[in-house]
């Protein structure tokens, strides 16, 4: 299963509060967020390694998330230069304690913005191009609250100035900002990943992975189904597969948080059982897809398809932890998973189809490129797009597109590790503008009142 399959465990990330680290003096709250983040996390990267050798599994990520930051610096945070300085403390304290990512730096506006949250917002382009390990995340509405139209329409500039931001690095600003809709609290995922205030001080969540097991399994069962009866297995022989392997992949999941916990004493919050692929061939979710019987991603049938994987892994993960949280199914980015690159270079796989196809998996349109001169007002289409299909069917969607400057459709960006590389896709080119330019909110669905 390791060396053939990929199963790993994605990530081990600590959450820590930081609401005591407020202050009104910045340097006194930056020395203080220093302070906290280095005492708790000083031995998370060698007990993950520890744990990873004595199981013989591998442990690819060691992370931080810490609480949404324009909570902290709110009473100390007169610019976004002043939130900037955090964020430079934040990747300092990160990389001190030796982890891959930290997340956090983060405004939760689902309903209304905040002078702080605004500042943290407009601080994000320089913050993520000046550091290394930062990661950012905006909550722009949820089904309590709906759709808070100004912040969609702000952060369709934000994306497009962080692109500007990191030109010199790839653009690799955005991929480091998520912009959600229904964020949880306790998501172990970068670049999401954030301290929700209903947690612990500190808390240990671990996202396990696994595209590549369930893939094989799902082979294997067909191989099974051929030799007994000459044809493939049916829909209620996968669904079981599916779930079984799940099981077996959580459990692995349990144990190393069980793990990890007992030995920082920290609290165990929640396992994330989400298919996270890697541009590894074999470490697909779609060649799952592919598995399950469609030609292509994208192809009639792909939604049906992934919203029956995402079922099945949740069932199976239910069984195998009570604490199962965070986000929890599929993942399906593009730059990350080479079977997705593979079906948009054949024709098969556009936005507007993983659009539809989030309606049912995990997250939402996840590590696509798009052309650098998209408008910031296309852009905002998408994220409130996206963020109202998380709003009416009461889950967590979110955004995270790149929009790489002087990149046209056709073209190719390289990344490199865990982010792969991507595409240029195309964006529908009519324009957005009259709509994302109408202020206030969208108001929530009539579903969502429930008290």
């Amino acid at each position: 299963m390791v060396e053939k399959e990929n199963l790993d465990v994605r990530t081990i990330t600590m959450g820590i509060s930081l609401l005591d680290c407020a202050d009104s003096d910045l340097h006194t709250c930056c020395q203080k967020i220093y302070d906290k983040i280095t005492a708790y996390a000083s031995h998370l990267v060698k007990t993950g390694e520890e744990i990873s050798r004595e199981i013989g599994i591998p442990i690819v990520h060691k992370r931080i998330s810490v609480t949404p930051v324009s909570l902290v610096g709110a009473a100390c945070c007169h610019t976004p230069d002043d939130y900037v300085e955090i964020a430079r403390t934040l990747d300092k304290a990160a990389s001190t304690v030796g982890v891959n990512f930290l997340g956090g730096f983060s405004a939760i506006v689902s309903k209304g913005m905040t002078p702080s949250e605004e500042l943290l917002i407009r601080a994000i382009p320089k913050a993520l191009a000046v550091t290394d390990l930062v990661c950012s995340s905006v909550n722009v509405g949820s089904t309590k609250t709906g759709l808070n139209m100004d912040a969609v329409r702000l952060m369709g500039q934000i994306v497009k100035q962080a692109a500007e931001e990191s030109k010199d690095r790839q653009c690799i600003g955005p991929a480091k900002l998520v912009v959600f809709c229904n964020a949880p609290d306790d998501n172990p995922f970068m670049a999401g990943a954030f301290h929700g205030v209903s947690e612990a001080d500190a808390i240990i969540n671990v996202g396990v992975s696994g595209p590549g097991v369930v893939k094989y399994a799902l082979e294997q069962m067909d191989l099974r189904a051929k030799e007994a009866n000459g044809k493939e297995a049916d829909f209620e022989e996968l669904c079981e597969t599916i779930k079984k392997t799940a099981f077996k992949i959580t459990r692995v999941g349990q144990y190393v948080a069980q793990e990890a916990s007992r030995r920082l004493g920290v609290p165990f919050g929640i396992i994330d059982l989400s298919l996270a692929p890697t541009p590894a061939v074999g470490d697909s979710v779609a060649d799952i897809l592919k598995c399950i019987g469609v030609e292509q991603p994208g192809a009639p049938g792909t939604t049906a398809a992934l919203a029956m994987l995402n079922d099945q892994v949740k069932k199976g993960g239910i069984m195998a932890s009570s604490y199962v949280g965070g986000l929890s199914g599929a993942f399906i980015p593009v730059s990350e998973d080479q079977g997705m690159i593979d079906a948009v270079n054949a024709g098969a796989l556009n936005i507007e189809k993983l659009e539809a196809m989030t309606c049912v998996c995990s997250v939402g349109l996840d590590m696509i490129a798009i052309p650098g001169d998209t408008p910031a007002t296309s852009i905002a289409g998408i994220i409130a797009d996206e963020a109202a299909i998380g709003m009416v069917n009461q889950k967590t969607t979110a955004v995270r597109v790149i929009p790489v400057i002087g990149k046209h459709v056709g073209d190719n960006i390289v990344w490199g590790g865990l982010l792969g590389h991507a595409p240029i896709m195309p964006v529908n080119t009519f324009s957005s503008e009259r709509f994302v330019q109408r202020t206030g909110r969208i108001p929530a669905p009539v579903h969502s009142f429930k008290n």
